[in-house]
């Protein structure tokens, strides 16, 4: 039976379209460590971008013949890969999200592994005196008053997720000119909030080592316990993907004293303190 020409048009547009959908899902490979046989995806921000995940990957990789290919993604957009099975496991800053996975059943294997904090930075003249807050949430209401410029991802991702926490403890809707969206990653929001001398976010292990590029900037406000920040580990039940097995050793391997020791001794030797907390540490912090 021959195809009308209309018909034609409009399978060859579904085809299209459903390459183009499938093409847009498939995640964009950062940089893989180790050469082993096993491979497993891993998704995560910051411990990427600042290199934990790097000094992780290659020890865990001599030890188990592994491959770790990592895939860079904010907490919201990491869970999302894990959900839709794209990524083995995952490495994120929500705990609330995380909890809900678990609930849900397309997260299993939830540990622990480690703690930043946050600080809110800004310029060095502080003109929304949040030098003298009380918390962070008075902190972001100073900030709103004076429509002081604030920098905010508005990624979605846990830092994301947890500013907006901070706004709503404020009894503030943060919006017009003075709040700055970027949409990106955390070292490209510091720049831009050097930028624009704005107020800005940043995780302690960011600022520590990214700093110089914000010299405009300094901590103005850090210390409230709600603005430590946790991570979790999560892998794909057993069989869901094809390095599901590989990357639970990893897990046991993050949490193993071998892998807290690099946690927490991670960046003391070029910045001259550590970058992250171990998950001893960070037990205190668990909500």
């Amino acid at each position: 039976m021959s195809i009308s020409p209309i018909r034609r048009i409009f399978f060859t547009l579904i085809l299209c379209i459903g390459f183009s959908v499938n093409a847009q899902q498939t995640p964009k490979v950062e940089v893989t460590y180790g050469t082993g046989v096993n491979t497993f995806t891993l998704a995560t921000g910051s411990p990427g971008e600042l290199g934990l995940l790097q000094a992780l990957g290659e020890e865990f990789s001599k030890r188990e013949n592994a491959k770790m290919v990592w895939i860079k993604a904010g907490s919201g957009a990491s869970l999302n890969l894990l959900k839709t099975k794209q990524v083995d496991m995952i490495m994120v800053h929500a705990p609330a999200a995380v909890a809900r996975a678990v609930s849900e059943g397309w997260a299993t294997k939830r540990t622990l592994i480690g703690s930043n904090e946050f600080y809110i930075v800004g310029p060095k003249s502080d003109p929304a005196k949040i030098g003298a807050a009380s918390s962070g949430a008075d902190a972001y209401a100073r900030i709103a008053k004076a429509k002081a410029n604030f920098v905010s991802r508005g990624d979605n991702s846990g830092t994301h997720v947890k500013e907006m926490d901070i706004w709503k403890q404020a009894g503030v809707m943060p919006e017009g000119s003075w709040y700055i969206v970027t949409k990106d990653f955390m070292t490209a929001s510091l720049k831009r909030a050097n930028a624009e001398n704005a107020y800005f976010m940043s995780d302690s292990s960011t600022w520590v080592a990214e700093k110089a590029i914000a010299p405009n900037l300094q901590v103005l406000y850090r210390g409230d316990k709600f603005l430590v920040n946790t991570y979790d580990a999560l892998v794909a039940p057993p069989g869901a993907t094809p390095g599901q097995a590989t990357a639970s050793k990893f897990i046991d391997f993050v949490a193993s004293d071998a892998g807290q020791k690099i946690m927490r001794d991670y960046g003391r030797g070029q910045y001259g303190e550590a970058l992250y907390n171990d998950a001893l540490y960070a037990k205190r912090y668990v909500y």
